[in-house]
């Protein structure tokens, strides 16, 4: 991995789990969530027009479009109501740990990348690493009756929610390739935001909107930008690196992700998330100097 696409993914990282954790906060994290795509297709609107005048969009790039727009609606929800139910620092590495696990085994098969020895072993430092936080204390329990966890509604939505990352990153991975990843971000967004708009208005409410715009104004701005900032940097390391690579090294968010929710959150914290960070590093390390 080269040293711009390696800071590409630290910066994504950062402000990955940054939005992460305004969101968490969320009095109501499925109307945070919707709130936080609206704000940033307004807000980006200029942008995203000078970057369809100056680029072209072909038919194959529109059908990835498409498919992204409906993995993500689908992944907003599930991760808010992960956050709804469970901590930060443990529905986050969980969500996020299902993606290093399955990009790279999807990566081999649907696009015939050849994944090195050494960033074989940075992408299981990085698993092991994910789950030694989630499961630490725990691990007789999870060894006896492997679904144990799944007992939790907050880990449920977690895993789901980790299915759909790897989904949509083997889509992003192709679909890059067919549209400048900026204005694909910008398509991203406005679409997943519209889709979303009947659920949260009829379900929710229009009120609930209101409410949560007047308690969280701010916060939902400066996590629209970072969420499109976040991905849109993950975007452009697709486009330059191989996605089997790009993904597991984008989870060095989850250590941030942990920082976040015990320093600020004041969640547990323990020898095991001390443990499972500095195993997700050294994986990183790995990862990066993999050639």
């Amino acid at each position: 991995m080269t040293a711009a696409t390696l800071l590409l993914v630290l910066l994504s990282a950062v402000a990955h789990a940054s939005w992460n954790l305004l969101l968490k906060r969320a009095a109501d994290p499925e109307v945070f969530a919707w709130c936080l795509l609206v704000v940033a297709t307004v807000l980006l609107a200029p942008l995203g027009v000078a970057l369809l005048w100056f680029n072209s969009v072909g038919l194959p790039g529109l059908w990835f479009v498409l498919a992204t727009i409906a993995l993500h609606v689908l992944y907003f929800n599930l991760l808010a109501r992960g956050y709804a139910r469970g901590d930060l620092s443990l529905v986050y590495p969980v969500a996020r740990g299902m993606g290093p696990m399955l990009v790279p085994v999807l990566a081999v098969i649907f696009l015939h990348e050849h994944i090195e020895p050494l960033a074989i072993a940075g992408i299981a430092a990085i698993i092991g690493g994910i789950y030694t936080i989630s499961w630490w204390g725990n691990f007789h329990q999870v060894l006896r009756s492997p679904l144990l966890f799944l007992r939790s509604a907050g880990m449920r939505y977690a895993v789901l929610t980790g299915l759909t990352i790897a989904a949509y990153s083997i889509v992003d991975k192709e679909g890059v390739g067919h549209i400048q990843p900026i204005l694909y971000m910008y398509f991203l967004s406005i679409g997943t935001a519209v889709m979303l708009a009947p659920y949260i208005l009829f379900h929710k409410g229009v009120a609930s909107v209101r409410t949560e715009w007047r308690a969280n104004a701010v916060p939902i701005t400066v996590a629209g930008l970072l969420t499109f900032t976040a991905y849109g940097l993950a975007l452009t390391a697709f486009s330059l690196s191989r996605v089997s690579y790009v993904a597991p090294a984008r989870e060095v968010g989850i250590v941030i992700g942990v920082m976040m929710g015990v320093f600020l959150l004041k969640e547990p914290f323990g020898g095991g998330r001390i443990l499972g960070s500095g195993f997700i590093l050294g994986g990183l390390a790995l990862i990066a100097v993999s050639p």
